[in-house]
């Protein structure tokens, strides 16, 4: 098995952006990250430095994309490897509206066939590994036939791995936010799917909460993808590259995190951009802390405001120090 991905933190739609993704690279170094979503006719067509630009530090880092042509899959795919990515996802598990109105997304988990025609052709058009997210199934689909129809297919196209949110989909009467919370999670069905396909590379996602949950699931599977977990309580994952990878001189403490994202954050100003921006994905950094509250509401307040800039951030983290936190007062 040539695929390796032991810890990644999930494609999350409006969330894993490239500031997101800087942010928690300084937190890990080894995590695998991954865009948001994106669709291969905006790749083809559209502002391709705004949709998949990154930095060179985001390494290791996938692309997520959405479709059901093979050819335009393709044509995107061949388009992300050329912009330097490490991998290229296909989405088969955003259950919303948008996405099912474009013929994408969780739907093609009724149509293994269409999703196994990409894969092939996106394996034909890159030299990077092609990976495919799914769910359990959708809607009615019984989930032990619904998996393996689409597992087997993309495996016989290609796939390099296969990465399982273990929930169903319910297209019809939930709304997406409710479609990662309300159907029952089976982490059993895809410890099953490993299990008869033990060459195969597969990955689970869907909540998981803690690195002790993720690191359980290695026992059963061969990778796990965290998503709300990471993007609402990053500080866990200064702990990642120790317990998943043995690199115990790799990760950065929260604290030292906030410090390494000052000279990226006045990059960003420079270019144009706002501070808010970036510090939206830092919110949570400290939560659960002395001073977190203090944090949160300096960044909220004081970031959106014109012409902010890294004095907010700064002022925000001696705002923690003045609470005594024992872990900054160590560091």
């Amino acid at each position: 098995m040539s695929y390796a991905n032991r810890f990644s933190i999930a494609p999350m739609m409006d969330w894993t952006d490239r500031h997101c993704r800087y942010f928690h690279r300084q937190l890990s170094r080894n995590a695998r990250l991954y865009t948001e979503m994106v669709v291969a006719d905006a790749v083809i067509h559209g502002d391709r430095r705004r949709l998949l630009g990154f930095s060179p530090e985001e390494h290791p880092v996938s692309v997520q994309l959405g479709g059901s042509a093979p050819a335009k899959l393709a044509e995107a795919a061949r388009i992300a490897a050329d912009f330097g990515y490490d991998e290229v996802n296909l989405n088969v598990g955003c259950p919303s509206d948008r996405v099912q109105s474009g013929t994408f997304g969780a739907c093609l988990m009724k149509e293994p066939t269409t999703v196994a025609a990409c894969v092939a052709a996106m394996k034909a058009a890159v030299t990077v590994p092609v990976t495919v997210k799914c769910r359990l199934g959708v809607d009615d689909q019984d989930p032990e036939t619904a998996l393996d129809a689409l597992a087997d297919g993309v495996v016989a196209a290609g796939a390099d791995a296969i990465f399982v949110h273990a929930r169903k989909a319910w297209l019809k009467g939930l709304s997406p936010k409710e479609n990662r919370e309300v159907p029952p999670l089976d982490y059993s069905r895809v410890y099953r799917l490993k299990a008869r396909l033990p060459q195969v590379f597969v990955g689970i996602n869907g909540g998981i909460a803690t690195l002790d949950h993720a690191e359980a699931h290695l026992a059963h599977v061969d990778g796990v993808m965290i998503g709300r977990a990471a993007y609402h309580t990053p500080d866990i994952l200064a702990d990642v590259d120790r317990r998943f990878f043995g690199d115990a001189g790799a990760g950065r403490s929260p604290r030292d995190a906030v410090l390494a994202m000052l000279p990226y954050v006045e990059e960003v100003l420079a270019d144009g951009g706002r501070l808010a921006h970036v510090t939206r994905h830092m919110l949570g950094l400290f939560h659960g802390q002395p001073g977190a509250r203090q944090w949160r509401r300096i960044l909220s307040v004081e970031a959106v405001r014109p012409n902010a800039g890294s004095e907010v951030i700064l002022k925000a983290l001696a705002a923690l120090d003045e609470a005594h936190t024992p872990e900054m007062s160590a560091a």
